[in-house]
């Protein structure tokens, strides 16, 4: 199976070199990955129903004989109709088909298929619109459905499968170790891979489902204790002489009782034998700077180097701003790296880092390139932990000698997931705010109220008072900066003309990005038009109203974050949520954080309403990209896989018997992933 991995899509009959880039597309570059891309849902052939009693909400398997060939009848506006005659043993209904001339040779009077599709309630009986057929004789049980792309679809990926299947060998070195399949009830990779796409019942579609989720979180686990097994580890960087205290006096402002017990905490693991693995989870909010800036400062009083990576730049230099303002005139130096910095000034940067003149490094990704060395790394921080990828920290922790590792997260999740999904890390929770923060208010309206929504925007504005208005939603790909700009440009013009109005979108040069911020946090703009560049890494206090449109595209989690852009002064602030969806699902999210501002309460909902796949995003909140198993709807058999993954480590701590040949490559396969 490893070996298939390495073989091209292109050893495919069919698949050519311009076909194989819309395989990569779909994260299917190998034969191997395309065996492991698994269809998204599965269309029931083995159940036909009469046609009247195909419900028109739902698609439908209908077998039925073509009675009547297909004729063709040119109607207005260019398009060609195709139409035959079908009866199912009870009822005779229209088949009908547009602009595809194929049909005519495809369907044949007399012979019988099974049609399926949504039956369309006519004016005088019901039919089917375009749906898909197959000869009776041949028709699969199940079809799999595939998520596709422009220019490849459902259909081919299944035949691109099918040859793929003919690769396979029958006897694999399976991830589950014999024993352990064996005493699970669990079926073969092989006979799993050849179910999951092409199952003959819908037992044997849910024995591969069962196996192929319990093989994926064995994976998962035993990576991720494979990462925590450094604790065992002895540090080279202990921090005996707790300096915290100190830290706190030189603060314009009290920590929290949560800030207190977090850098207590952490402080406790520096001072011990082995290299901290800490989790902080806060909501927006809760100061989780001012904690890491208080670790940053117990490393460097204890002689060693500390280095805090940012995702974007505009919040690795916040978070400068922020650390270089607490440190002013003191013998700690805090230095800034991102990929825009110039190249005679990174070159002087790296030469104090490597000598230990920096103590506190600030950056983005920059902080993992090559050329970056420290002398004494003791401390290593990732912030906002579900845009990194566990391999990304680990390769920052690389960067030192087992150093102590603290993980920030500001996307509040349950706790019990938490401590499964962070496998490797003790968790400190961050469960209070600042005092003086007024709850934010938060409305949702229709768009036929947004004339007096931007009247709000307005008053705030004479009042000197900020807002932020976050563009619609755009698909991934498209051009964010005409979305902003337009939106921008109506508002000068007509709706709100004589105010401020500034743009910030992810188009935009990082100076141009700093600038822009700048002039807002400065209040010489009174609205920034935005994506959701500003989700995270912006901190005005002035500003008082966070309206976002089309609020509905939004995870409950991601508009917590929007909306706590705003309430972050002594004053009242406002989030307005402008939707039109009529569906419940958005309806009960819009609802649920108009009634909540508790970060983790808006978690929990999240994931009830939306599952995992939107909650967590593609990339399953930082973690390795899973295939098939549900964060949320699986929870049962993850904490069944990291008892496993417990037992086995705990037996063969290295992976090097034999038997677990096959679970330590796909651990490397599933850990090699990384982010750009």
């Amino acid at each position: 199976m490893a070996s298939l991995f390495e073989t091209p899509i292109t050893a495919l009959r069919g698949v050519g070199e311009k076909k194989a880039r819309l395989f990569a597309r779909i994260g299917a570059p190998t034969v191997g990955d395309l065996l492991r891309t698994y269809p998204r849902a599965w269309e029931d052939l083995s159940r036909p129903v009469p046609i009247r009693l195909a419900s028109s909400e739902e698609p439908a398997a209908i077998r039925a004989m073509v009675t009547h060939a297909p004729t063709a009848t040119r109607i207005p506006g260019g398009t060609t109709l195709y139409r035959a005659s079908a009866d199912d043993g009870q009822t005779s209904f229209p088949v009908t088909f547009f602009n595809n001339p194929y049909v005519v040779h495809l369907l044949r009077e007399g012979e019988t298929y099974v049609f399926y599709g949504r039956v369309s309630p006519g004016p005088h009986q019901r039919g089917l619109v375009s749906p898909e057929f197959f000869p009776a004789a041949g028709c699969p049980p199940f079809r799999p459905v595939y998520r596709q792309t422009q220019g490849l679809n459902s259909r081919a990926i299944g035949q691109a499968v099918k040859e793929a299947l003919l690769l396979l060998p029958q006897t694999v070195r399976d991830p589950i170790p014999d024993g352990l399949r064996a005493a699970r009830g669990l079926c073969s990779l092989p006979d799993a891979l050849r179910a999951i796409h092409f199952p003959e019942t819908a037992q044997e579609l849910e024995a591969a489902r069962r196996r192929l989720i319990f093989e994926e979180l064995l994976v998962l686990q035993t990576g991720l204790l494979l990462l925590g097994s450094r604790k065992r580890e002895q540090t080279r960087f202990p921090a005996p002489i707790d300096y915290t205290e100190e830290f706190w006096r030189r603060l314009p402002f009290s920590p929290t009782g949560a800030q207190r017990r977090a850098v207590r905490e952490a402080v406790a693991d520096m001072a011990g034998g082995a290299p901290m693995n800490r989790l902080v989870q806060g909501d927006v909010g809760s100061g989780k700077t001012a904690v890491a800036a208080a670790l940053c400062w117990q490393a460097a009083k204890n002689g060693m180097q500390a280095a805090l990576m940012a995702p974007t730049e505009l919040l690795a230099r916040q978070h400068f701003a922020t650390l270089s303002s607490f440190f002013a005139d003191t013998d700690v130096r805090c230095v800034l790296l991102t990929g825009s910095t110039p190249k005679k000034e990174r070159a002087a940067l790296l030469e104090e880092l490597a000598d230990g003149r920096a103590q506190v490094a600030v950056g983005t990704h920059a902080l993992l390139s090559g050329g970056v060395a420290f002398r004494r790394l003791g401390l290593a921080i990732t912030d906002e932990q579900h845009r990194f990828g566990v391999a990304q920290r680990a390769a920052l922790a690389e960067k030192g000698d087992a150093p102590h590792l603290l993980v920030m997260s500001a996307t509040p999740i349950p706790r019990t997931l938490a401590l499964m999904i962070y496998g490797d890390l003790d968790l400190s929770i961050l469960d209070e705010l600042p005092p003086g923060r007024t709850p934010v208010l938060t409305y949702a309206i229709t768009s036929d109220k947004r004339a007096r929504a931007l009247g709000f925007l307005r008053r705030h504005a004479q009042e000197g008072r900020q807002s932020y208005l976050i563009c619609p939603m755009i698909d991934e790909g498209d051009d964010d900066r005409a979305s902003v700009t337009q939106y921008a440009a109506r508002l000068r013009e007509k709706e709100l003309p004589g105010l401020r109005i500034g743009e910030l979108h992810g188009r935009m040069k990082p100076a141009e990005k700093e600038d822009v911020m700048r002039r807002f946090a400065a209040g010489e703009l009174d609205i920034l038009v935005s994506t959701t560049v500003v989700e995270v890494g912006v901190d005005v206090p002035n500003a008082a109203v966070m309206m976002i449109e089309n609020a509905e595209r939004y995870g409950l989690s991601q508009l917590h974050q929007l909306r706590g852009r705003v309430g972050r002064g002594s004053q009242q602030s406002y989030c307005i949520l402008v939707t039109d969806a009529q569906n419940q699902e958005a309806l009960s999210r819009m609802k649920v954080l108009c009634a909540t501002t508790d970060g983790f309460r808006v978690a929990d909902e999240d994931l009830r309403l939306r599952g995992p796949g939107d909650f967590f995003g593609r990339r399953q909140h930082g973690l390795p990209e899973l295939r098939i198993a549900d964060m949320a709807q699986d929870l049962a058999t993850l904490r069944e896989a990291q008892d496993a993954a417990r037992e086995i480590l705990a037996r063969d701590p290295q992976l090097s018997d034999p038997a677990h040949r096959g679970l330590r490559g796909a651990v490397h396969l599933l850990f090699a992933q990384r982010e750009s």
